[in-house]
């Protein structure tokens, strides 16, 4: 195996990969399902929002209390580690290993395997080595309180990942950044329209002209929104336009019926909000929904609105007028490819 070098970068960068999504995140299904050690701190931490929090006066009955995974000291040969699964199965093109408030006990290095399997064995399973890892990241070094960003450089589709940390120590979280690339034959089996934005299905937010108060990203996840501060949210605008945000599909596809979700924007809902679709097939963009009146907390279901449905389409904009609150955006068709 060989070591590589302690990551470098300057103070505030963050790669590009970071702008993908977030494979193995809590909020899109994944789940830590088992570690060798988590005597201070439980591997769920790794996966959950934020950086990780530090109550200097909180403690367990085994010690301080930390907001990641943290093993006990090891006093015997060997490391510990611990197996993900990703909440969406894709292609691996960066990590973020985060040691935020670790600072005398984050692990000197750490590495990668991943694998993909198409059932899911009992967690009893994990303990063997049957498992068919593949090597992604080799022995690289860490720095204390800081986010580690690595490079992945491999085009296969995974399932799972077990995240090594050497000798032992504590992470805060663990970010699995990449494409996300849905099974579409399971998809199409159901036979149902699927949303082609959602980010289980692929869907990216490419862009948006402001983001003040609630992240682009939010637009796409998974079920409803929490609360105002889980949707997409934009600054009160005080010149002349308006908002939008750009969302890539999945899959290209027909686009049959969209839902604009305000819920929990109550006095900051956009007045109006219309969408632009960009074709598959390339050119320029066509208006599918017309300008259209808005309500607060409320999911406006469109349908019979919807123009152009016979046109395949890769990408939309949402435009908001003239500024405001989206909770969620789901936009239902069939993929090209099915068609």
């Amino acid at each position: 195996m060989t070591l590589m070098e302690e990551p470098k970068a300057a103070a505030g960068y963050v790669p590009e990969f970071c702008k993908l999504a977030d494979l193995a995140a809590e909020r899109v299904g994944g789940k830590a399902l088992y570690a060798n050690d988590e005597f201070f701190a439980p591997k769920e931490n790794l996966l959950k929002p934020g950086r990780g929090i530090f109550i200097p006066e909180k403690f367990t009955s085994r010690g301080k209390w930390m907001d990641g995974w943290e093993s006990r000291r090891r006093r015997a040969p060997g490391h510990d580690w611990c197996v993900i699964r990703l909440g969406m199965p894709g292609v691996i093109r960066g990590l973020d290993v985060d040691t935020n408030h670790f600072l005398g006990n984050f692990p000197e290095r750490c590495s990668l395997e991943a694998c993909a399997v198409s059932k899911e064995p009992k967690v009893s399973h994990w303990k063997l080595e049957s498992t068919a890892w593949r090597e992604l990241l080799p022995e690289s070094g860490l720095k204390g309180g800081s986010r580690n960003f690595f490079t992945i450089h491999d085009a296969s589709r995974w399932t799972h990942v077990r995240f090594h940390i050497y000798p032992d120590g504590g992470v805060a979280r663990l970010r699995v950044h990449g494409e996300v690339r849905p099974d579409w034959d399971a998809l199409r089996k159901r036979g149902k329209p699927v949303d082609l934005a959602a980010i289980e299905n692929g869907g990216l937010v490419e862009a948006c002209n402001d983001m003040f108060f609630g992240p682009k990203d939010n637009l796409i996840m998974p079920g409803r929104a929490l609360n105002m501060g889980d949707g997409w949210e934009t600054r009160r605008k005080r010149v002349p336009g308006h908002d939008w945000i750009m969302v890539q599909f999945g899959t290209p596809g027909r686009v049959a019926r969209v839902e604009v979700d305000t819920s929990h924007f109550k006095g900051n809902f956009p007045d109006r909000c219309s969408i632009d679709a960009f074709p598959a097939e390339g050119g320029e963009a066509l208006e599918i929904l017309p300008q259209t009146k808005l309500r607060a907390h409320f999911r406006h279901l469109f349908a019979k609105e919807i123009l152009h449905k016979e046109r395949a389409f890769a990408r939309l904009r949402l435009n908001i007028y003239p500024d405001g609150g989206v909770a969620r955006l789901r936009v239902w068709g069939t993929p090209l490819a099915w068609t």
